[in-house]
């Protein structure tokens, strides 16, 4: 992988590149580099495409303009972000959607025939006014939960229902229809969308989960804790019910440790209830980490109290890492294990009775064992990228 003089990133795993005539272009609001699971889910393609001899080329708002990145950018984090979220949510769409929107014109001048995967609404505005044709398709992926919309007020940024709200909402409703393909990860995403936008159903549409690439398993890898969990601290993540369920376990007699990777706004927050809970030297945020699938296997069980999901990959990493999972039964998480199986459903309304629910798992070893079994091999099955990939790269080139 690296970056040309353009700015664009390209990957080719050097293999069999005469077979694959039509590029596929990959468009993103979102640098290349970060921690979201649609960061996640576009390096895993990528790595699997370029495992097939595959060449894609990435294409963000940062491919072009990159001395006016810094200001234009930078004004929104050090400004907006501070004093107005409605103002730094449409600072942040027009900006991120113009910069894109350059980088593909330049990037699509020098293909022909093509197909450009959008990660998001505004990714695929961009590539629908910079394709030079309609040689060049334009498929979207739904990763956001309903709308973009809904995921800012899940954030804080914005009100539900407020005129950002609807513009984001309206401009949703223009550019879904007008793409050549879309791809659901979750059939919860699929039906989610169609609830508030029916005009979906027109789009010729798959259903393909999240996935990442399989890795080989240590049986015997030294043990780093009882419990794990992966994502962005933000509110929708719940990290708080996570702690409160930390602490019934404690008072139940039950001392367990929990290490959180992942940064976002909520740290300082987490931090004090954690200290206010007791659990200083049970609890540690460990912040972001680029190895930690490379640390999953350390521990005896994945955790995840998340309100609001689509198909969280953190759960299909920590399923690819032979752990167990305890979850709440929202979003597509159902899609991914089943009660009893691969995973415990917990309340997410009731820490105590939720901490039951833990318990009952971490002191039975040979039931902790078994659902770690049905955890893999139901990854392995459903959700390894040798499995998923084939059929969304031929649902992307079907013509």
């Amino acid at each position: 992988m690296k970056d040309d003089d353009n700015g664009l990133s390209h990957s080719s795993g050097g293999r069999f590149e005469d077979q694959a005539p039509v590029p596929l272009v990959i468009a993103t609001s979102l640098r290349e580099q970060g921690v979201t699971g649609v960061q996640t889910y576009v390096r895993q393609l990528r790595r699997y495409l370029e495992g097939c001899g595959r060449v894609t080329t990435l294409v963000t708002p940062f491919s072009w303009g990159k001395v006016l990145t810094v200001p234009v950018f930078g004004f929104r984090r050090l400004v907006l972000e501070r004093c107005s979220g409605p103002a730094n949510v449409v600072w942040y769409r027009h900006w991120h959607e113009v910069f894109l929107r350059h980088a593909l014109r330049r990037c699509l001048s020098e293909v022909g025939e093509c197909v450009i995967y959008a990660q998001d609404p505004p990714a695929a505005r961009a590539a629908l006014e910079a394709r030079r044709g309609p040689h060049q398709r334009v498929a979207m992926a739904v990763h956001f939960r309903v709308s973009q919309a809904d995921e800012w007020v899940d954030k804080g940024q914005i009100r539900r229902d407020g005129r950002t709200f609807r513009a984001i909402r309206k401009d949703e409703r223009e550019v879904i229809p007008q793409v050549d393909r879309l791809v659901y990860v979750s059939a919860w995403g699929r039906d989610a969308l169609m609830t508030w936008l029916p005009e979906a159903g027109a789009v010729p549409s798959a259903v393909l989960g999240n996935f990442v690439a399989a890795r080989h398993v240590e049986l015997h890898q030294e043990p780093l804790g009882d419990m794990v969990t992966i994502g962005s601290l933000e509110l929708v993540k719940n990290h708080r019910f996570l702690l409160e369920v930390m602490a019934e376990a404690k008072r139940a007699g039950r001392v367990l440790t929990l290490d959180v990777f992942g940064e976002g706004p909520c740290r300082k927050d987490l931090l004090r209830q954690t200290r206010s809970l007791g659990l200083a030297e049970q609890v540690n945020l460990r912040g972001f980490r680029p190895d930690v699938r490379d640390l999953l296997p350390g521990y005896r069980a994945y955790v995840h109290a998340s309100y609001s999901e689509s198909l969280p990959l953190a759960i299909i990493e920590a399923m690819a890492a032979g752990l167990p999972v305890v979850a709440g039964e929202v979003g597509g998480v159902s899609e991914l294990c089943d009660d009893g199986v691969e995973a415990l459903f917990w309340p997410l309304d009731d820490p105590a009775k939720a901490a039951a629910t833990l318990i009952s798992l971490l002191d039975s070893e040979p039931g902790r064992l078994k659902t770690a079994r049905a955890a893999r091999e139901r990854f392995r099955c459903h959700f390894d990228a040798d499995v998923i990939g084939p059929q969304l790269l031929s649902f992307l080139m079907a013509r």
